[in-house]
């Protein structure tokens, strides 16, 4: 159940098969423009972490364990359901039903979700020690998947196929 006061924080952290100028992932560089504008767009979005700002990038240049082909996403939705409709109800379905072009499977979380205070920005390094918890104890009330929530449904139709959510 969403805490009175809270919105839902997002991270979903990949690494590219490829660096970010290869055409193995350019249809993926290609949409990060339109999949971010539709976001930002969508009833229910809050905030986005922005990278450079340079068109096309997305937030790419945020390196993670200094790998320029790990890339993330942080984002606030207020509620559940809002980030349900965004992920599974738009085109953006479609990109992510082809992650598997462009994407390496991680032998780790990759995905984490958590409740922030309204107002609350998150940082990426606030992100990252929720994926570490998440990772390290499961689903817990302070960082969790799609299942640990019981207002969220169609990500049992959607979810990946492999290892973790």
């Amino acid at each position: 159940m969403q805490p009175e006061g809270h919105h839902l924080a997002e991270l979903n952290i990949g690494r590219l098969v490829a660096p970010t100028d290869d055409p193995r992932v350019a249809d993926f560089m290609g949409a990060l423009d339109r999949i971010n504008g539709l976001g930002k767009r969508m009833p229910g979005f809050v905030w986005m972490m922005e990278g450079s700002g340079a068109p096309g990038t997305g937030n790419t240049d945020a390196k993670l364990e200094g790998d320029p082909r790990f890339v993330s996403n942080l984002t606030v939705w207020e509620t559940v359901e809002t980030l349900e409709a965004f992920v599974w109800d738009t085109v953006h379905r479609q990109f992510y039903n082809r992650r598997a072009e462009w994407f390496e499977v991680l032998d780790k979380m990759h995905f984490v979700m958590w409740w922030v205070p309204v107002g609350h920005r998150p940082t990426l390094a606030e992100a990252l020690e929720k994926l570490a918890l998440r990772d390290a104890q499961g689903d817990t009330d302070a960082a969790f998947g799609w299942g640990h929530l019981k207002q969220a449904s169609r990500w049992k139709s959607h979810q990946c196929a492999t290892a973790a959510e």
